[in-house]
């Protein structure tokens, strides 16, 4: 027959380093450096909120190599689209716009100055003397700078006599791929 006062010493063992376990987690429980249930919630309300905060912040680098490549292309396609291969399309350009808003071209000047360039593209000043009537060189503005093609208007200079069409000094600026003329 077993042993009963060994037994009960064991068990007795056993409840008293149960209970010492007890005491410990009550200790831990209730302890100022775990805090209260209400301060361990609003901890954790405030470590979601601070993760989704995180989350938003890096959600634009996400299929970064896929926007990489997409701006890439519309970066080629802009520089196709918006800047000449030859310095003839300028003013060849210039002159569509200009009859297709009734505006006559008496002067026009273009040098190319390939010395300062940014490596990719030159830019081409032009100078124009132009004439017509206000409606048609209003419209004749606004098509340039609304075109394709990159013009930047610097100065507008109206003249023009009392019964006569408006003439109109104009100097802008476009610029040329590199490499082409």
């Amino acid at each position: 027959m077993p042993d009963l006062r060994q037994t009960r010493k064991n068990i007795k063992t056993a409840l008293a380093v149960l209970l010492g376990v007890d005491v410990v987690a009550m200790v831990v429980l209730f302890s100022p450096l775990v805090g209260s249930t209400g301060s361990r919630q609003q901890e954790l309300a405030q470590l979601q909120s601070e993760l989704h905060t995180k989350t938003l912040q890096v959600e634009p680098l996400t299929d970064l190599p896929k926007k990489v490549t997409t701006a890439n292309r519309q970066i080629a396609d802009f520089y196709k689209k918006r800047f000449p291969a030859q310095d003839s399309q300028i003013i060849t350009e210039f002159g569509k716009l200009a009859a297709a808003n009734g505006v006559k071209i008496e002067q026009a000047k273009y040098p190319v100055k390939e010395e300062e360039g940014s490596g990719r593209l030159y830019p081409v000043e032009m100078e124009a003397n132009l004439s017509g009537n206000y409606v048609s060189l209003a419209k004749f503005i606004n098509a340039l700078e609304r075109d394709d093609m990159l013009f930047i208007i610097s100065s507008v200079t109206l003249g023009g006599e009392q019964n006569g069409p408006i003439k109109l000094d104009m100097k802008l600026e476009t610029y040329l791929k590199a490499g082409t003329s």
